[in-house]
């Protein structure tokens, strides 16, 4: 089932490898709908050798507009400067967030049914924003949309084709500070954010939420922490009063054994590292990030820039697929 609206493919760091996979993926027979692709025609064309894809193929992609019903069509956006793979340019910064912003608007007003993201680099935006600070695009997404708070969900395939789907209810921060960010509050509202979009964006009537604890051993009743006490299992009490299926809080180092994680939809992990090794070690190459509780809807890779391999050819363009295909899914289920 496809939406009327394209998706939008934002292509990321230009020195890095999202204009290659996306050049890949878009050029292949594997297209689960129309899709628009942001990014400078011509660094399209310079990067469409390096993954055997003639230039004559992307020249053929006509411009987006409005009215175009090709299976792809460029959204041109011109760099700042020409891009070099593999050499980080900060003069490119601003050019990254335009493609955002492009996305975002487009999808916002219902012009696009979904945004995918190619990977960026925080470090060089920062560097090429003027001071400004930019932590990633999950909480990019939020500020723009004016969403107060969204949740970072990374899922995938692992065994005999089981979905994993990993959600946190904190996310880029030193692990010092995780407790303190911890609040009934905040871990209440992830937990809805992420049952509600299990509900109308993965179209699970009742989701089981399996929720992992923040100590080891969840905190051994008291003895090695009290924040399952004092906040998790309240919180989870008072969830279940309203309906919600929560299992835990278990511990996370034996919450991720398939018999257990075949009794729910969805893991919530405490912190960044407590769930994401687990789920990338089981499905690298095929993950997909997820931006919960925005009013739009977006999808990711799982990796990063990979400026190393940036221009070979050897990127693997399968997160990307995983990445659209979710999103073309999660679309047609909201729609």
């Amino acid at each position: 089932m496809q939406t009327t609206q394209p998706l939008a493919i934002t292509t990321g760091e230009p020195a890095g490898i999202g204009p290659e996979i996306t050049i890949a993926m878009a050029a292949s027979s594997i297209l689960p709908q129309r899709m628009v692709i942001l990014a400078d025609r011509t660094l399209l064309l310079e990067r469409a050798q390096c993954v055997g894809v003639a230039r004559e193929i992307i020249a053929a992609w006509p411009d987006y507009t409005p009215e175009c019903t090709a299976p792809v069509s460029v959204l041109h956006t011109p760099l700042a400067t020409p891009s070099v793979a593999g050499q980080l340019n900060p003069a490119n910064a601003a050019y990254v967030l335009t493609l955002l912003d492009r996305a975002i608007d487009g999808s916002t007003r219902g012009e696009f049914s979904a945004i995918v993201t190619a990977p960026i680099h925080k470090g060089v935006i920062n560097e090429g924003t003027n001071g400004g600070y930019f932590s990633g695009h999950t909480e990019y997404l939020a500020e723009k949309t004016h969403t107060p708070q969204v949740v970072m969900m990374l899922a995938g395939e692992y065994g005999d084709q089981q979905q994993m789907r990993v959600a946190l209810a904190t996310t880029h921060l030193p692990l010092k500070d995780v407790a303190n960010e911890l609040t009934t509050e905040s871990l209440q509202t992830t937990l809805r954010i992420l049952h509600d979009d299990l509900q109308h964006k993965f179209g699970l009537a009742a989701p089981r939420i399996i929720v992992a604890g923040l100590n080891p051993h969840a905190g051994e009743s008291g003895h090695m922490g009290r924040e399952e006490i004092d906040v998790i299992i309240p919180v989870l009490a008072q969830l279940r009063a309203e309906g919600m299926n929560l299992i835990g809080p278990l511990p996370a180092d034996t919450l991720f054994n398939p018999p257990i994680l075949a009794q729910g939809d969805a893991v919530l992990a405490m912190y960044h590292d407590q769930g994401l090794p687990v789920l990338k070690f089981a499905t690298f190459g095929a993950g997909i990030n997820i931006t919960l509780g925005l009013p739009i809807i977006r999808t990711s890779v799982d990796h990063g820039t990979a400026l190393n391999i940036a221009g070979t050819g050897q990127a693997d363009i399968g997160s990307l697929i995983a990445a659209t295909k979710l999103a073309a899914q999660l679309a047609a289920t909201a729609h």
